[in-house]
């Protein structure tokens, strides 16, 4: 009887042992939810105080925000939308005579329609005048006026898959006019890697392969045309690879 009452005593005091820890532990979850209630409260009540003591500078930059992003879609709706399908109507022209390679009636214009020169003064903002870039370079370039071909070209940008990489093989090309043959080579190899296909990527590959042929450097040459042939197989470039990786190899021998 006395050792079952021991016991008894011992599991009673373990109980409450627990039972207090218990408790401990939930007081101290209570204290930190309580802590962090307080710090909550304390962050709104400074930003309350915040934007009290600032209100009429808060109104005001929002005011600017709304008006600015107003003014955005407005400018683009009510001008740049008029002055971009006028500028198409004046370029339509002009890119008929570039076609026909009437390069000057092209750049100039006929004395009815734009030229692409003056699409680009005086309509500057609009992506018809962007493109105009474009075409005005090409037509430099064909005239054999590289520097000014790389004016235009320098200040054309897109994203298109064919004719952004070839804007920058047409710079290549009037840099390999004016004898800037490592510039010129860089450049296609921008050209190739900007957007790869199997059209332009190749294409601009073999033309940085050839310049560096010009700069003697064959090693480079070659290790461009075994990617060509490797990796654009099925392109014209392609399947003429083994031809110049042949003349390469062989200039290296000498």
């Amino acid at each position: 009887m006395g050792k079952c009452a021991v016991d008894s005593g011992k599991n009673v005091i373990l109980h409450l042992q627990i039972s207090d820890t218990m408790a401990l532990k939930k007081d101290k979850k209570i204290d930190k939810t309580e802590e962090r209630i307080v710090a909550v409260e304390e962050a709104f009540s400074k930003t309350e105080q915040f934007i009290e003591k600032y209100q009429q500078i808060i109104m005001i930059v929002i005011g600017v925000i709304i008006v600015v992003i107003l003014g955005f879609f407005g400018f683009k709706r009510f001008y740049l939308a008029p002055k971009e399908k006028d500028a198409q109507s004046q370029m339509f022209m002009a890119e008929k005579y570039f076609e026909q390679d009437s390069l000057q009636k092209a750049l100039n214009g006929d004395g009815q329609y734009l030229g692409f020169l003056a699409v680009i003064d005086e309509f500057g903002m609009t992506k018809s005048a962007n493109l105009s870039q474009y075409y005005a370079g090409i037509c430099y370039l064909k005239l054999g006026q590289f520097e000014k071909a790389l004016e235009h070209l320098n200040k054309f940008s897109s994203s298109d898959q064919f004719v952004g990489p070839m804007a920058k093989g047409a710079m290549g090309d009037a840099n390999m006019e004016l004898k800037q043959v490592q510039k010129a080579a860089d450049l296609y190899m921008d050209a190739a890697e900007m957007k790869k296909n199997e059209f332009t990527t190749p294409l601009f590959l073999k033309k940085a392969a050839m310049a560096y042929e010009e700069l003697g450097n064959y090693e480079k040459a070659i290790t461009i045309y075994k990617k060509i042939k490797e990796n654009y197989s099925r392109s014209n470039e392609g399947r003429e690879a083994d031809k110049y990786i042949s003349y390469a190899e062989g200039q290296l021998k000498k």
